[in-house]
């Protein structure tokens, strides 16, 4: 009896460890974490980002999406001791991330078409920026990057000209659009009261 629990015992072992170890056709295909901007950030540089604090959300009526925007601890630290509102900067080794899907409506009970829920359905793009002063002296401090996911194919892909918003090959592809935050340290949103 004792040799046939332990067979079994060996057994199930096995089989959570070899499909434990597998990953997802789309895992296979890419790590998305050797991505780089041609000229530009790495995607690596927000490894984590995952379990980064939410910021807030970023609703816009041009765009039929839904955005979260999430920070790294140093960035979190930074909007809690009143940045930019206190006339600070950002300190360097900040970096936030603009997560964005398209919207997804749930008409299960206790939902219906009539009154739905809108949730967030595929991903569509990871937006980020990170501070390094020295790094980027030439985009005030920040480096820009965006990265379009395909849902169908499960892999991310550096954003073009052809993107929404159109980027270019470079960390200073969000700069432009940033200057209009100038006297908030190039951010554009704040730190919501909780």
């Amino acid at each position: 009896m004792k040799t046939t629990l332990s067979a079994v015992g060996v057994i199930v072992a096995l089989v959570f460890s070899v499909g434990g170890g597998r990953s997802s056709p789309a895992q296979e295909k890419q790590d998305k974490y050797t991505l780089q901007i041609p000229g530009g950030l790495a995607f690596s540089e927000i490894k984590g980002y995952e379990q980064w604090q939410v910021v807030g959300p970023s609703l816009t009526e041009a765009a039929n999406v839904i955005r979260v925007i999430v920070a790294n601890p140093v960035m979190i630290k930074a909007y809690q001791d009143g940045v930019p509102g206190n006339g600070k900067p950002f300190p360097d080794g900040s970096k936030i991330v603009k997560l964005e899907w398209k919207p997804k409506k749930i008409t299960d009970p206790p939902f219906s078409a009539s009154t739905p829920d809108t949730v967030p359905g595929d991903l569509t793009e990871v937006e980020f920026i990170v501070k390094d002063s020295k790094r980027f002296s030439d985009t005030h401090g920040w480096g820009y990057a965006m990265f379009d996911y395909d849902a169908a194919s499960g892999t991310f892909a550096p954003a073009t000209t052809a993107s929404k918003p159109p980027v270019g090959h470079d960390a200073k592809c969000g700069a432009a659009c940033h200057t209009l935050a100038a006297s908030k340290d190039y951010i554009f949103t704040a730190y919501p009261r909780r």
